[in-house]
C-alpha cells in the first residue's frame, strides 16, 4: 500500500449537481512533487506548465464522466489518463465516459502534451484523485447504512456492505458524499490489485474516428465565420511590396489583410482561397541572413573545426588518453531539418471580441497558445478560453503558437470569426523543422580493445544543446569529453518527436558499432561491458540513465531476437534512454538473391508499467515505422531560404508496405510509468543501419539513407518475415 498524507482540504472540492443531484470532483495537486524532467532542447516546453487537476463527475445513474485534460493527438492519453483515475476509484469502465477538458489553469497542471511527460507527471495525481473520489462514496454510503466503512468494498462502481447485504451503484450517495469532509490522508492501490490499469482497452474515440464523426480541428466549424489562408514571407526575408489586386478579384474574397511578413486571403470557403494566394504578387527583401543547404554545409564544416564549444562533459584527460591510444576511431555523422508532417495540417479558429478571445482548435500546448494571444492583443490570460480539439498528429510542430497567432491577426483585422487553415504546401515550406545537426566522434582504444577515451561534438542549427551528456556511454568510459555548439539560423527549428535523441542515438549507436568492429567485439557484448562499468566502477559525475535498466533491456532484446544465432540473418543492434525510458531494438536483414531484405524490428521497451498494453504497443509499432521512415528518406533543402520540397510527391514518406514485420516485447520493472510517445524513434535508425552494414559492408553516417553513395547500390527491400 501506498499513503499518501496531509492532503489539504482545499485540495478536495465536492460540488453537488444543481439540477440532477449529481457529484462532481475534482482534485488540485499542487502539493504533489512531480518526477524530474528530462532536459530537452526546447525547456519552453515546459515552461507553459501550470496548476494540474483531474476532474471527475458521477451521476445519478452511476455512469462516470472524467474529464482528460492533456490533448490527445494519438498519444492514446484520452484513454489511458482517465484508466488510472478509473482503477482507483473501482469505477466499471463500462459505464465511464471521457470528455476532452478545455484549458483550466485554475483546475490542471502541465495540462500539454510534448516530453512524454504527461503519464510520468501525473500517475500519482491521477490515481489520488480516484482514490480520494472513492474515499468519500464509501463514507457517504457508510453513513447512509450506519455501518463501519472499514467493512465496505467496492467493485465496478458498486458499494457493498457484507455483512448487511446492502449494496448500491456510485449514483445513490453522490448527494450524501458531497457533505462528506475531505481525508486528510489516502491509501492508494498496491499494484498487484489493479484491474482496469494494464489491460486491454480501446481507444475511447475508437468509433468516433472510425465513423467519421467530426472532432479534430480540420472539422470544426460555426456559421457565420471566415476562412483565411496564408503566404508566408522566405526564411531569412521580409516583404517590400505587396501587389494583392488579382487575388482580390476571385470570386468568394472578401478582403487581404497584411501583417508581419504574412499576406491573408479572406473568404468565405477555403477552394476560392487556394486560386487567390496563387494570384498574390509579393516582393521580399533579406532581413538577416538568407540560407541554402549549401550554406549549411560550409558552415558545419567551419564550426566543427574552428567554432567555440560549449563543454557540457569532460571527465578524465581525453587528449592525453586519445594521443596514448593504441587504435583510434573518427567519424561524422549528419542529419538534415526536416518537417513534421502531421495528417492534419495546421489550422486554428479565433474570434476576438473587443477584448475577448474565443479559441479553438488543435494545439499541444493550449496555454501557450493563450499566452501568445494575450500577449499579442494585450489583453488579460482571463479574458481568453481555449477548446482543444482532437489533433490529427503534431509531433512537437504543434508546440508552437504562430499558426494561432494567425488566426487573432486576422480575426482583429477582419472585426469577425476565423477560421485559419493551412495547406500541405504551407505545412513543409512554413513551419518550424526539427533541426539539422552534424557530430564528430573520437574513440580511442587500448591494446586490449577497452575504450579508454570518448569525444563527441555536436554542431546544430537552432538546436540548443545538441547533445545529451549524461547519456551512456558517459559514465562507462574514464576519458570524456562532450561539446556542443550553435549556429542561429533564420530557418525556423522547434522540437520535433524525441528532440535531438531523434538523431543522436542513430549516430551514437552506428559509432559504438563501429568502435566495437576496431576492437574485435560482437557489437552486444562491448555495449554490456561498458554498462558494466558503468555499474561497478561509474567515472565522471551526473549519470542520466539508470544503467541496470538499460542492461535489461540489452539483453532482452538479444534473446528475443536470437542474436547471433542464425548465420543466414545479418542483426543491428540499437539501445536507447530517452524520456525516461529504455528502448532496445534488433533489425533482422535476409540476403535473398544477393539482395538485403529488411524483414524485421524486434523491440524490447522498459517504460516502467504498461497502462494500456494496446495503446503502449501502438506507440512502440507507430514510434519505430517514424524513426525508420525518416531516417530513410526524410530530407527538407533550402535554396535562398525557401523549401525545395513542397508536397509529398517531393517530400518522402516510408509507405505501408516499407514497414518489415514489428515484434514488441515490455519488460515490467516495477516501477511507475515513464514515457513512451518519443523512446522507441531514437533507437530505429541505428538498429537499421547497423545491420545494413552487417549484410553488406556498407557503413551509413548520414540521413537520409537513401540519398547516401554507399546506400545507391544496395537495392534493400523491405518485406516482412
Amino acid at each position: 500500500m501506498t499513503t499518501l498524507t496531509k492532503a489539504s482540504r482545499r485540495d478536495f472540492l465536492k460540488i453537488a449537481g444543481s439540477s440532477v443531484g449529481g457529484l462532481v470532483i475534482g482534485f488540485s495537486w499542487f502539493s504533489c512533487d512531480s518526477p524530474k524532467m528530462e532536459v530537452l532542447s526546447t525547456e519552453e516546453i515546459l515552461s507553459q506548465a501550470k496548476s494540474f487537476n483531474s476532474y471527475l463527475s458521477i451521476s445519478p445513474s452511476g455512469d462516470v464522466v472524467i474529464y482528460s485534460p492533456n490533448p490527445e493527438l494519438g498519444q492514446n492519453i484520452k484513454t489511458s489518463f482517465p484508466m488510472v483515475v478509473a482503477e482507483e476509484l473501482d469505477a466499471d469502465w463500462e459505464k465511464v465516459r471521457v470528455l476532452q477538458a478545455n484549458l483550466d489553469t485554475e483546475k490542471y497542471d502541465r495540462q500539454l502534451t510534448g516530453g512524454s511527460g504527461a503519464m510520468p507527471h501525473s500517475w500519482e495525481r491521477l490515481r489520488k484523485a480516484g482514490a480520494t473520489a472513492k474515499f468519500v462514496l464509501v463514507a457517504a454510503a457508510a453513513k447512509t447504512w450506519n455501518v463501519n466503512a472499514s467493512e465496505i468494498t467496492v467493485e465496478k462502481g458498486v458499494i457493498s456492505h457484507k455483512g448487511s447485504g446492502k449494496s448500491g451503484h456510485f449514483g445513490e450517495f453522490v448527494a450524501e458524499a458531497a457533505t462528506m469532509t475531505a481525508p486528510e490522508e489516502v491509501t492508494l492501490k498496491d499494484k498487484k490489485d489493479f484491474k482496469i490499469i494494464g489491460t486491454a482497452v480501446k481507444n475511447v474515440d475508437a468509433k468516433e474516428m472510425y465513423t467519421g464523426k467530426p472532432m479534430y480541428g480540420l472539422d470544426f466549424y460555426r456559421e457565420g465565420m471566415l476562412h483565411a489562408m496564408i503566404q508566408r514571407a522566405p526564411f531569412g526575408m521580409k516583404i517590400k511590396a505587396v501587389d494583392d489586386s488579382a487575388a482580390r478579384g476571385v470570386s468568394g474574397v472578401k478582403d487581404v489583410v497584411t501583417f508581419g511578413t504574412s499576406v491573408a486571403v479572406v473568404g468565405e470557403s477555403t477552394w476560392p482561397l487556394l486560386k487567390a494566394k496563387k494570384l498574390l504578387r509579393i516582393d521580399y527583401e533579406p532581413d538577416g541572413a538568407v540560407e541554402s543547404t549549401a550554406d549549411h554545409d560550409r558552415i558545419f564544416a567551419d564550426l566543427m573545426l574552428n567554432g567555440k564549444p560549449d563543454v557540457k562533459r569532460k571527465d578524465g584527460n581525453f587528449d592525453a588518453a586519445f594521443k596514448g591510444a593504441a587504435q583510434v576511431v573518427t567519424a561524422e555523422y549528419q542529419c538534415p531539418f526536416i518537417a513534421h508532417s502531421p495528417m492534419e495540417p495546421e489550422n486554428f479558429f479565433a474570434h476576438v471580441k473587443g477584448d475577448k478571445v474565443e479559441l479553438i482548435g488543435p494545439t499541444q500546448t493550449p496555454d501557450r497558445a493563450r499566452q501568445a494571444t494575450a500577449q499579442l492583443l494585450g489583453i488579460p490570460l482571463e479574458n481568453i478560453t481555449v477548446e482543444i480539439t482532437r489533433l490529427g498528429g503534431g509531433f512537437g510542430r504543434r508546440l508552437r503558437a504562430d499558426y494561432v497567432e494567425e488566426a487573432v491577426e486576422v480575426s482583429r483585422a477582419m472585426n469577425a470569426p476565423v477560421k485559419v487553415t493551412w495547406s500541405r504546401e504551407d505545412e513543409l515550406t512554413g513551419g518550424a523543422y526539427r533541426p539539422a545537426v552534424r557530430y564528430r566522434f573520437e574513440a580511442g582504444l587500448d591494446a586490449s580493445g577497452n575504450m579508454i577515451a570518448y569525444k563527441l561534438r555536436g554542431v546544430g542549427m537552432n538546436a540548443g544543446n545538441c547533445t545529451r551528456e549524461n547519456n551512456f556511454p558517459s559514465g562507462a568510459v574514464a576519458n570524456v569529453l562532450i561539446e556542443s555548439i550553435e549556429h542561429k539560423s533564420s530557418i525556423t527549428t522547434n522540437a520535433w518527436r524525441a528532440p535531438i535523441t531523434n538523431f543522436l542515438a542513430y549516430a551514437e549507436q552506428s559509432f559504438l558499432d563501429e568502435v566495437a568492429l576496431a576492437a574485435g567485439k560482437d557489437p552486444v557484448q562491448f555495449r554490456l561491458d561498458l554498462l558494466q562499468q558503468a555499474k561497478t566502477s561509474p567515472v565522471g559525475g551526473e549519470l542520466g540513465y539508470d544503467v541496470d535498466r538499460m542492461i535489461g533491456v540489452v539483453k532482452a532484446a538479444a534473446e528475443k531476437s536470437n542474436w547471433g544465432k542464425d548465420p543466414n540473418v545479418k542483426q543491428g543492434f540499437s539501445v536507447y534512454y530517452s524520456h525516461r525510458s529504455y528502448v532496445a531494438q534488433v533489425a533482422d536483414i535476409a540476403m535473398e538473391g544477393g539482395t538485403p531484405v529488411l524483414k524485421k524490428v524486434t523491440a524490447v521497451t522498459d517504460c516502467g508499467m504498461v497502462v494500456n498494453p494496446i495503446g503502449a504497443n501502438h506507440q512502440v509499432r507507430g514510434g519505430i515505422v517514424d524513426g525508420m521512415g525518416h531516417a530513410m528518406y526524410g530530407n527538407l533543402t533550402f535554396e535562398n531560404g525557401v523549401p525545395k520540397q513542397k508536397n509529398f510527391d517531393s517530400y518522402r514518406l516510408i509507405r505501408m508496405k516499407e514497414v518489415p514485420e514489428i515484434d514488441t516485447h515490455f519488460l515490467d520493472t516495477g516501477f511507475d510509468p515513464t514515457g513512451l510517445g518519443e523512446p522507441a524513434l531514437p533507437p530505429t535508425g541505428g538498429a537499421i543501419a547497423n545491420a545494413i552494414f552487417s549484410a553488406t559492408g556498407r557503413r551509413l553516417r548520414s540521413q537520409p539513407f537513401i540519398e547516401q553513395k554507399e546506400f545507391s547500390d544496395i537495392k534493400l527491400e523491405i518485406r516482412r518475415a
